[in-house]
């Protein structure tokens, strides 16, 4: 029986984020494995007290081992983000190039976790031989540092797996996408690309850093006031960007923002940002004429905690905001945060600040292929199979029609959980599913999507909260008035509405021996029930509901 190569996507197939990737090789029911990338993504207004989702890593976890590695492509959140959380149940190798090892490292120590022995640092274009698999790093070019493809290579065939990449002649920091070694691993012969889809419905090239920087320096040049300039903070170009243009416009620059501190420390740690000038502290800059200061700032989503909300708001320490200056925001509105975004534009403009977005001038380029690059990409490797990853449903639809047009033989849609035999066969194609699922990082506990934490909380956050506290004396009566107490509720008339739940309470009681211990939840549920009815009937609301039994 010949070994079989898979490919099993955990994350990100079907969703722009949370990417966590397995390939397996050997016979079957007896696979090695390896992870490509392991990450997150953010939770919205729909998941209350929720801030990060990652994949359920339960499929391997259960074959841990024989689980040689994670392989990390480039250190956007989305690609590590969920490692420090989910490493402890696997236990694993972690490969990763210098930048991305800097930031990983960090992430453990804010875990408590010494990770200096399962951390391997591989040099850029470097190689992983992880028996039966030989893992080449490919240098591309991103909208952060050291992004990297894989070419992941078995006795069954080569896979190219691209990770994030567009192609920059010019990306300012690191170097250029190594096409030359792209072309000679398709001339070996792909058995599979797995491909990034994010930008597969824009059409044409997704841009130089170099365009912007020449646009940005315009726009500042022609600016009088302060400036403030907010972006990702992972997007070193666009900082070194920043830095550039405040030099060139006779200013001085100021990072504001933990991530753009921590960005910034790493990239210097690992021997970039060496030629910039350097930032001053913002409390130092408060002292600097309006004229003569950039602040480069985190928040370019409205995140509530970010920089760039804290300094609109007025509460920000150390930098303050006021008519005439000028906000820049040199980022792509990532969907479903523009609602809270547009609501801070229109407040900045409403205390007299210019807001400068990609809507209204070229200050933002978008680190995925368009389909140009696309088409590069296809032309460089000549894969036989294509795999779209990392988009929606309708990225993906849409970039198996792309790989049809470029005459792709055997383009193959996926999704989380879909594992696909890449070899033995005529072509690969999905033949089993694996378990996969979400899971929430609760204040700092994970829970599964179903937990009851979460329904509680969604409860909470759209039906209130009912308490209700039953004093019992030992003859098995109630003492006095029960006590109620509730939130949320739209109720006006406060004694009307607790005279109206004490008579359903003791109505509902009375059918009772409250001297009989075992009918004590028979009648909680009794209370919980009509309690919740009759809050329906007068609010419209069915709140989440606790009953007390107290004996006195």
């Amino acid at each position: 029986m010949k070994d079989e190569f898979l490919f099993c996507p955990l994350g990100g197939s079907g969703e722009i984020g949370m990417n966590m990737n397995l390939f397996g090789y050997g016979q079957p029911g007896d696979h090695k494995w390896i992870m490509v990338d392991i990450g997150v993504t953010f939770a919205d207004d729909t998941i209350p007290g929720i801030d990060l989702i990652y994949p359920d890593p339960g499929f391997i976890q259960e074959k841990k081992e024989n689980l040689l590695g994670i392989i990390l492509t480039h250190a956007h959140e989305d690609h590590i983000g969920a490692v420090a959380h989910l490493w402890p149940k696997l236990g694993c190798k972690i490969y990763a190039t210098p930048f991305t090892a800097v930031l990983i490292r960090e992430k453990f120590k804010e875990k408590h976790i010494d990770i200096s022995n399962d951390l391997k640092i591989v040099e850029l274009n470097g190689k992983v031989k992880l028996d039966p698999f030989d893992v080449e790093y490919i240098t591309l070019t991103h909208s952060i540092l050291e992004p990297n493809g894989l070419k992941i290579q078995t006795p069954a065939g080569i896979v190219l797996h691209t990770g994030d990449w567009k192609v920059d002649p010019n990306p300012l920091i690191g170097d250029e996408i190594n096409s030359k070694r792209l072309k000679e691993i398709g001339d070996e012969g792909v058995l599979a690309m797995i491909c990034d889809s994010t930008n597969v419905f824009s059409a044409g090239r997704s841009g130089s850093e170099l365009d912007v920087r020449k646009n940005m320096l315009n726009i500042m040049g022609r600016l009088k006031k302060r400036i403030i300039i907010t972006s990702f903070a992972s997007n070193v170009a666009r900082m070194e960007s920043a830095f550039y243009c405040a030099e060139k416009t006779g200013r001085q620059i100021s990072l504001v923002g933990r991530s753009m501190h921590r960005i910034y420390k790493a990239a210097r740690q690992c021997g970039y940002l060496k030629d910039t000038i350097e930032p001053i502290d913002p409390r130092d800059a408060k002292n600097i004429s309006r004229d003569k200061i950039v602040y480069l700032c985190t928040g370019s989503q409205g995140e509530p905690m970010g920089a760039m909300m804290r300094i609109s708001n007025y509460t920000h320490p150390d930098v303050f905001i006021e008519k005439g200056d000028s906000v820049i925001f040199s980022s792509k509105i990532i969907p479903g945060n523009e609602k809270k975004l547009y609501k801070l534009h229109n407040q900045l403009v409403k205390d007299g600040i210019e807001v400068i977005s990609e809507e209204s001038e070229f200050i933002h380029v978008s680190g995925h292929p368009n389909r140009e690059d696309l088409k590069d990409m296809y032309n460089w490797v000549k894969p036989k199979c294509v795999i779209p990853v990392h988009g929606e449903h309708r990225h993906m639809i849409e970039h198996i029609n792309f790989a049809k047009e470029m005459q792709v033989p055997y383009p193959v849609q996926v999704e989380n959980g879909d594992i696909v035999k890449l070899a033995p066969g005529e072509y690969p194609e999905v033949y089993d599913k694996a378990p996969s699922g979400r899971l929430y990082l609760d204040g700092s506990i994970s829970v599964e999507e179903n937990s009851k934490s979460i329904k509680d909380r969604k409860n909470l956050s759209s039906n209130g909260y009912l308490e209700i506290t039953i004093l019992i004396t030992p003859k098995g009566n109630i003492h006095n008035n029960p006590i109620i107490t509730f939130r949320g509720l739209p109720i006006y008339e406060t004694d009307e509405f607790i005279y109206g739940l004490e008579d359903e309470i003791e109505k509902t009681s009375r059918t009772f021996n409250l001297s009989n211990k075992s009918q004590e939840n028979n009648l909680m549920d009794a209370l919980k029930i009509s309690a919740r009815k009759f809050t329906k009937e007068k609010t419209g609301k069915k709140p989440l509901t606790n009953i007390n039994l107290v004996k006195i």
